[in-house]
């Protein structure tokens, strides 16, 4: 089923790990939150390696450079370099490249990662609006970004200098819980200057080049925790995805995504790359993945059947009945009910 019409979850009767060559990895979320690993990512990422799938970090996190993720992840069990690690700051820095002479000075709005991602490309970082930018360039900056950055933008955005972003993530997972993200921060330049900024990450497309032209992958899979960025993103580079229900996105949501944010596969954690990936079977009305059977009957989302061991099978199910159900649109039918049967 292509992935514009997709009405249910796919199915693989091998492990993704075998079936595609490149892994396209989200890091908050999927990876880690607030620093730390998150359960069974370490173990399952040295298992995909091990049975000879290439792992690509894909973050629109652009505070750090490709060496400090590296680093981390090595820290955490496991092994990366810098060529492996993919930010949006690189992106954004290459689209700022194709439209500005080259040494030109570009006033920053972030951390170190979008410097050093805009040195890579003969760009020259600057501080203030008084340091003729001829761009202006905004990404995560941390907790610690002063109130003042978001001035400097304003001043120079007033004076006509083209604005760029590395993502508008509103959100980012961090150990304590959700915090506002890159897109927060965009929007309160926004506000000021009522500007649009040209954005790099992800789900845009300058992200997906950026990360082909760096992995050369040829059978991609996008492996994300958020709907708006990892799998749409991979719905509009037209490759295959794997949502993991680790980071922000809740099985309520999955249930309520529209035709551009629905997964290929759907799995609890990363555990997921190592398994065959469950079909979901429509049958005269009824959508079954190993003993649940889910349909829409009377304006209401009805779950059945004896999967009390394997909750995630009954998900997909109800993947199945709510995305036909709802087309091309957002299934609006309330699952809190067939949810919690499942524990979810």
């Amino acid at each position: 089923m292509s992935q514009r019409g997709r009405t249910m979850p796919g199915g693989s009767t091998t492990a993704p790990a075998e079936a595609y060559d490149t892994a396209l990895l989200d890091l908050d979320g999927v990876v880690y939150a607030g620093g730390e690993a998150i359960a069974h990512a370490v173990p399952s990422l040295g298992a995909a390696r091990g049975q000879g799938m290439h792992l690509a970090y894909v973050t629109n996190n652009a505070l750090r450079t490709p060496e400090s993720v590296a680093a981390h992840l090595t820290e955490l069990g496991v092994p990366a370099v810098a060529e492996d690690v993919i930010t949006s700051a690189q992106a954004v820095a290459r689209l700022i490249s194709e439209q500005v002479p080259g040494g030109s000075r570009v006033l920053v709005v972030g951390g170190e990662g979008l410097k050093v991602a805009l040195r890579e490309r003969g760009l020259v970082p600057v501080e203030s609006a008084d340091d003729e930018p001829v761009a202006v360039v905004q990404g995560y900056g941390g907790p610690e970004l002063a109130w003042g950055r978001f001035a400097e933008a304003c001043y120079a955005i007033a004076r006509g200098v083209p604005w760029f972003a590395s993502n508008t993530d509103l959100t980012i997972p961090g150990a304590r819980g959700i915090a506002p993200g890159n897109g927060a921060a965009v929007e309160v330049v926004r506000i000021a200057t009522g500007g649009e900024p040209q954005v790099a990450g992800k789900p845009l497309p300058p992200m997906h080049r950026e990360t082909i032209l760096r992995t050369g992958a040829q059978r991609p899979l996008v492996v994300g925790d958020r709907l708006d960025t990892d799998i749409e993103g991979a719905f509009n580079g037209e490759v295959d995805s794997l949502l993991v229900l680790t980071g922000v996105t809740d099985a309520a949501g999955l249930l309520a995504a529209e035709p551009r944010h629905r997964p290929t596969y759907v799995d609890a954690d990363l555990r997921g790359l190592l398994v065959p990936q469950p079909e979901v079977a429509a049958v005269e009305g009824e959508f079954r993945c190993g003993g649940w059977r889910a349909a829409v009957r009377g304006g209401e989302l009805v779950l059945e059947g004896e999967g009390d061991d394997a909750p995630l099978d009954g998900l997909r199910a109800l993947c199945g009945a709510a995305w036909s159900h709802a087309g091309e649109g957002v299934c609006d039918l309330d699952a809190a009910k067939v949810l919690a049967r499942l524990g979810l």
